[in-house]
Order: C-alpha cells, then sequence, then structure tokens
C-alpha cells in the first residue's frame, strides 16, 4: 500500500532531471488511497506511471481532495 501512496505522489511532481526524491505528506496520501483502490486497482502492479496516467484517466471521477493533490503537483 505505501508504494501506492508514494507512487502517486512522486509521479505527480514534475521532475525535468527524472530524480525522484519527494514524499507525499499523509494527507496528500490519504486523499488519494481510496480513488487508487477504486479505479486503478487492475492497474497496481503495472508501475508507478501507470497509475498515474489511470489517475488523469478517470479525473473527473476522483474525488476532490486526490483532485487537489494532483492539480497541486502541476498534473
Amino acid at each position: 500500500m505505501y508504494k501506492v501512496f508514494l507512487a502517486i505522489i512522486l509521479l505527480s511532481i514534475p521532475v525535468p532531471t527524472g530524480a525522484l526524491a519527494h514524499s507525499g505528506s499523509e494527507q496528500e496520501q490519504q486523499a488519494c488511497t481510496r480513488d487508487v483502490q477504486r479505479f486503478c486497482r487492475k492497474l497496481m502492479d503495472q508501475g508507478d506511471f501507470t497509475i498515474l496516467a489511470c489517475l488523469k484517466e478517470n479525473r473527473p471521477k476522483l474525488s476532490p481532495a486526490c483532485r487537489g493533490v494532483l492539480v497541486s503537483h502541476g498534473q
């Protein structure tokens, strides 16, 4: 489960060098947990970028809190 939280936050940050060194706050992780489980469960073993893409594809269905996390990280 920690991997999913970390993936959401890490991949929602634009990083030009490809170095991923940021981890999301507890609140940011909690904001997207249910959305990842609900919309992206089948993709969780396919990598972090796949999860982020899934969240973006389902943006209209995401909770306002999770959408806010994506927006706050430039996604």
